[in-house]
């Protein structure tokens, strides 16, 4: 592996290694944040594997980075088996760097939170990643992030439903017709 953007690595297929975090509450809605940058770009808090760290790792740091929670604020309910891999746009490949990122490949988790809504914090790191945040449906995400992450979105989440989560809360609505 290639050590990119301090610690960041590529692997030798173009992916960086990332974690995503699907936080949620009792009710069985997810976290849902509203991006710093972007007019209106919602995701779930994910962000980089650093060399010396393994996922879970990771994961409890962007957590305290992007919204301000720690390990004693959630709990663990569930992780996806594999990696999750989506492609970047061609616009959004920096073709200059090498090597070059065509994607992220992703651990991602479920957690639990624990402690009350005020326990997220968008303002921990200098530069915030989130402006805004609320829970929503736990499928609303799907349809809801920028189309190129949408199946890793559906993928991360159909894996992780089976954990914990009330039975009520995680099923599809059907439309009537």
């Amino acid at each position: 592996m290639s050590t990119v953007d301090k610690d960041r690595v590529i692997d030798e297929a173009g992916f960086r290694p990332n974690v995503g975090i699907v936080v949620t509450n009792r009710d069985g809605q997810v976290l849902w944040g509203k991006r710093v940058k972007g007019k209106d770009s919602w995701q779930f808090p994910q962000g980089g594997i650093d060399s010396n760290e393994d996922p879970q790792e990771a994961m409890f740091r962007e957590l305290r980075e992007e919204i301000g929670l720690l390990p004693e604020h959630v709990t663990v309910l569930g992780v996806t088996k594999g990696w999750l891999r989506y492609r970047l746009p061609a616009k959004y490949v920096r073709k200059n760097e090498s090597p070059i990122c065509i994607g992220q490949k992703q651990k991602w988790f479920l957690l639990r939170l624990d402690a009350p809504d005020d326990a997220v914090r968008l303002d921990i790191d200098k530069k915030p990643e989130f402006r805004d945040w609320q829970w929503v449906s736990y499928w609303y995400p799907i349809s809801s992030v920028v189309d190129f992450k949408q199946q890793v979105y559906r993928s991360a989440l159909s894996e992780l439903v089976g954990f914990n989560l009330p039975k009520a809360n995680t099923r599809r609505r059907r439309r009537k017709r």
